[in-house]
């Protein structure tokens, strides 16, 4: 056995359990930042507490399956915190958009982790 496999578990067990809020439709901006647009679906999963005190934070793709195959593991500098954001149902070009989305600024960098 894989010894991340447990990892991945426990991540479809969250999201299993747990509703998907979006709060961020596709083609809206940052609230505080309006030259950050949103291309995918960007909210969190209700009940859930990440890091920074609220939800953990997912982008919905439009892959009919839904799977969560991938994370994007980030690093705000502005914030000065690290989160994990689960990629639901994102297709490859939407992994893309989002991983460039987490590095179009010197102030935050994300690296893409594929189950």
């Amino acid at each position: 056995m894989d010894p991340t496999d447990g990892f991945w578990q426990a991540l479809d067990e969250l999201v299993a359990r747990s509703q998907v809020v979006i709060d961020r439709p596709r083609g809206t901006v940052h609230p505080r930042y309006p030259a950050m647009r949103y291309e995918v679906d960007y909210g969190y999963l209700a009940g859930t507490q990440a890091m920074d005190g609220g939800g953990v934070d997912v982008w919905r793709g439009s892959d009919p399956t839904g799977l969560l195959d991938a994370v994007v593991c980030t690093v705000d500098l502005v914030k000065g915190d690290t989160e994990v954001k689960l990629l639901i149902g994102c297709t490859e070009e939407e992994k893309h958009v989002v991983v460039c989305f987490h590095n179009d600024s010197r102030h935050m960098k994300g690296i893409l982790v594929r189950r």
